[in-house]
């Protein structure tokens, strides 16, 4: 007799899984209560999917199930598995309610703790402690899947070809060729679900929990710069409390033969992709799970001494939310920055990332000066980190003019970890006129590549490329202007990593999709007209090579020259031999010379004075906008806000109206 799966629990994931199973053929009794108990049995699951081909009518269908409101109306069977597909403040009940039924195995009688193994597809590490409580097997799983569920009999689930992902593993830590996990996982493949059997779930479950502190913010407060920043504060603070408690964390790694190519969302013509599952059950007017959530940091940080005010301080909101009924994103950002400030000195990664004393009571955004937080890591330092429990996402950007063949590159060799970027089409939209030959792509766009990235809210960003920099700038700008507090350019780009002996990997990186939510403008942007007036008011860097800028060759654009009034500044003397960006001092002293600094320029809408107490505006132009955000780099470092011209020399060559000078400056 095959096995037949008892899901309890019909909420975004449990429907998920029961109807997946259910299509590939395979047993399934789904266990519901409520209005949702009430709509399943009416109508069967509305279950929605992304449409067949693009721009298409959504797949909408009604699946039948076997429905039932709890065990008394299910004779448990020895070929069972029950899967606990509800939030963990649930989990004791549940566990306690099935536990002790009664189960017909070959003519014995025996009860379900003792026969039947419990899959538990939640979030939190509490869970399995909850389940091994009474039963004999227990399978744990870090479940990744993006599908909803806010109205009673309806889940969306936007991802294709396949709807979710699992880890699966014998609690608390078990072999890789566990039997009963290796079943799960062959059943669940068998429903096109992607499944990898690992040994260590419980480290999983900890780097999973690391990512849910930050996502379900969303719960809470609006999306802002201000809470991307608190989402770093909450895993940092977590870290910490994981390192006194002993709890080691791992994440998700192609090389555990957990394959995400299928796992790609979609937008799906009329439904939007709702939140966090905690936003989701504030949507519904449910409970939540934070107590389980940013309530485990706090008990941990507790049971070692520490406190963990941040998590505390979420856990709180969060309770608060529930209980009053208030909705998703309920909380101000004056709220935001108070939880904030309850930070422990030391406890920010980089704490100047977000000026907490700059947010006034009614504050959306933060100051959003390029000079603020870290723009450059070393290689050893960055080599530190990605052994950490919360490793920054690595992009690797390898372009140079002239050579297609970047993608080959990163295949060929790349640091451990690394995902591919591709500058010209997902850092860029598409050329043409007076855009330029590297407009600035969509949001829309941005955010989806950024997600394809595996990019979530909090999590730190290295970019690095094979030229020292000068393609990898434009990924670190393209981010910091959507919002991304914390990303930095690896120094000394690939060869630094080389040259320090440490290896390099190859083929192909697959992240798990990302729920990064962008939001554009955090950085000064000039058109045309601004670029001219800068040139007249301030100082307008050139960054191209000195001969580009007199006019004396032009490989590419139209015309050769430059903006009349800017100033060469080559973007390459910002490095030194070894490809390296020069240090502080050399590079204030730089730009000195070029007339930018002394006390206070800044880039458009800055804030400081320049020469007389004027603020003098600076901003940067390159052929098409790449090596220009180097420049911006460069002048980051030294202490000076920049504003970027994206169309640059390509955009302002092909105006016809547009005057030319060339010559030296």
């Amino acid at each position: 007799m095959s096995r037949r799966y008892i899901v309890i629990g019909a909420g975004a994931v449990g429907a998920t899984v029961a109807v997946e199973l259910r299509l590939a053929g395979i047993d399934v009794v789904v266990v519901a209560r409520g209005a949702n108990l009430a709509a399943l049995r009416a109508g069967g699951l509305r279950y929605i999917r992304p449409p067949a081909t693009p721009g298409g009518e959504p797949d909408e269908r009604r699946i039948p199930l076997d429905v039932v409101g709890g065990p008394d109306e299910v004779d448990l069977r020895g070929d069972d598995v029950l899967v606990l597909a509800t939030k963990s403040q649930d989990s004791e009940a549940l566990l306690a309610q099935w536990a002790w039924r009664p189960v017909d195995v070959d003519g014995t009688r025996r009860t379900a703790a003792e026969a039947l193994p419990v899959v538990l597809l939640q979030n939190g590490i509490e869970n399995a402690r909850t389940a091994l409580r009474r039963f004999a097997t227990v399978i744990d799983a870090v479940v990744l899947s993006p599908s909803s569920h806010v109205r009673p009999g309806e889940v969306v689930s936007p991802a294709a070809p396949l709807a979710a992902a699992f880890y699966l593993g014998r609690a608390p830590r078990g072999a890789v060729d566990d039997p009963t996990a290796e079943a799960v996982a062959a059943d669940l493949r068998r429903a096109s679900f992607a499944v990898a059997v690992v040994a260590d779930i419980d480290r999983r479950k900890a780097g999973k929990l690391l990512g849910n502190l930050a996502y379900n913010l969303d719960a809470i407060y609006a999306p802002s710069e201000l809470r991307d920043a608190a989402a770093a504060v909450l895993v940092e603070e977590a870290r910490r409390v994981f390192a006194a408690a002993g709890v080691e964390t791992a994440g998700v790694c192609p090389d555990d033969g957990l394959d995400l190519s299928g796992l790609v969302p979609h937008e799906i013509p009329g439904f939007s992709r709702e939140g966090s599952s905690t936003w989701q059950s504030l949507a519904r007017g449910g409970s939540v799970e934070s107590d389980f959530l940013n309530g485990e940091i706090v008990l941990l940080a507790r049971l070692h001494g520490l406190a963990a005010p941040v998590n505390a301080g979420v856990q709180r909101r969060i309770a608060t939310a529930a209980r009053t009924g208030t909705p998703p994103g309920g909380f101000d950002q004056a709220d935001l920055a108070a939880l904030l400030a309850s930070a422990p000195a030391g406890v920010v990664p980089y704490a100047d990332v977000v000026p907490y004393a700059d947010v006034a009571p009614d504050a959306g955004r933060t100051r959003a000066g390029v000079a603020l937080g870290e723009v450059l890591v070393n290689v050893r330092r960055l080599h530190d980190e990605l052994l950490s429990p919360g490793p920054p996402l690595l992009l690797d950007v390898r372009w140079a003019l002239g050579d297609p063949h970047g993608h080959d590159h990163y295949r060929e060799g790349h640091l451990p970890g690394a995902v591919y970027v591709d500058l010209d089409t997902e850092l860029a939209a598409a050329p043409g006129g007076t855009a330029g030959r590297h407009p600035l792509p969509e949001l829309v766009n941005l955010q989806q590549a950024a997600r394809r990235w595996g990019l979530t809210a909090g999590r730190a960003v290295v970019v690095y490329d094979a030229v020292g920099g000068l393609s990898a700038a434009r990924a670190w700008w393209l981010l910091r202007w959507a919002g991304v507090a914390d990303v930095r350019i690896l120094d000394g780009a690939l060869a630094a990593w080389q040259e320090a002996g440490f290896p390099l990997e190859t083929g192909e990186i697959i992240s798990a999709p990302g729920d990064i939510v962008l939001h554009a403008g955090q950085l000064p942007v000039l058109d045309a007209d601004g670029a001219a007036r800068v040139a007249r008011e301030g100082v307008l860097l050139d960054a191209r090579a000195a001969e580009r800028y007199r006019g004396e060759v032009e490989p590419i654009d139209p015309r050769a020259g430059h903006i009349p009034g800017a100033v060469s500044a080559a973007t390459g003397e910002n490095l030194d031999a070894s490809g390296r960006f020069l240090p502080r001092d050399e590079l204030r002293a730089r730009f000195a010379a070029l007339g930018v600094g002394g006390g206070g320029d800044v880039g458009v809408g800055g804030d400081g004075n320049g020469a007389g107490g004027r603020a003098r505006p600076v901003g940067v132009y390159c052929g098409s906008g790449v090596t220009a955000s180097h420049e911006i780099a460069a002048l980051a470092v030294a202490g000076i806000d920049a504003a970027l011209y994206p169309g640059s020399w390509s955009a302002w060559s092909a105006d016809p109206d547009r005057p030319v000078a060339t010559g030296p400056q």
